[in-house]
């Protein structure tokens, strides 16, 4: 069974050496990966590069979030490298700055929402205002593509919403959050099984530690990409 490039395995792992393992282990059954901050000093660009150089496609984690002008600059330099996805904070302001920075590079601006590890009682505790967090989120979704946002980051529950939206015409939906049934939930608290994400309205999954962290990887992902091609 072909990879299927809607799945996105993040490789939250300290080092390249560990997440070129899992790269191996994993082998033709994944064509996309997530780098995160969490490896930024492990290698992190030195792994998006081998693999952007093994024909795989890149996504770069860092919801960068700092003044327009610092911002702007930084994604100028991760731009050079020529990755598929790139996430920033949803505020305007950032998000309008890392599309400056990005220019004429193919590198998609991806807005983070709400974190999906959030839930209404860790945003009371930000100070951040009242509200259903569903309508948070979706307000934050059309609030990043009017700044020009080329997708965004958001929860399964809140993807058939964001979908809705006249403002979400051609733009990315990626769900982090996302767990085969009977996976453990770890830190993830508003949660999905593949094929229902991609029901709601999703582009792309990010599944991290259910796929590597099983007893067989290359089997786990390729029960993800089954699931995947019965929707």
């Amino acid at each position: 069974m072909p990879a299927d490039d809607r799945l996105i395995v993040a490789l939250d792992v300290p080092n390249l050496l560990d997440g070129g393992n899992i790269v191996d282990q994993l082998g033709d059954s994944v064509s996309f990966y997530k780098i995160g901050l969490g490896m930024l000093t492990g290698g992190g660009f030195a792994l998006a590069n081998e693999l952007k150089q093994r024909g795989k496609r890149v996504f770069l984690d860092m919801k960068l979030f700092d003044i327009g002008a610092t911002v702007e600059k930084a994604v100028a330099g991760i731009a050079e490298y020529d990755l598929d996805f790139l996430t920033v904070h949803g505020d305007p302001h950032v998000v309008r700055a890392a599309i400056a920075g990005r220019g004429d590079h193919a590198t998609r601006i991806l807005a983070v929402t709400i974190l999906t590890s959030l839930d209404r009682d860790d945003l009371d505790a930000c100070l951040i205002q009242s509200g259903d967090i569903q309508t948070l989120v979706v307000e934050r979704a059309r609030n990043a593509f009017i700044a020009g946002a080329d997708g965004v980051i958001a929860s399964p529950q809140e993807a058939a919403l964001i979908r809705a939206l006249p403002e979400a015409a051609g733009k990315l939906i990626v769900t982090p959050g996302v767990r085969p049934a009977g996976a453990a939930l770890g830190d993830q608290k508003r949660v999905a099984t593949p094929a229902q994400a991609i029901k709601d309205g999703a582009d792309h999954i990010v599944i991290g530690r259910p796929i590597w962290q099983a007893t067989d990887p290359r089997k786990a992902a390729l029960a993800v990409v089954a699931e995947l091609a019965t929707v």
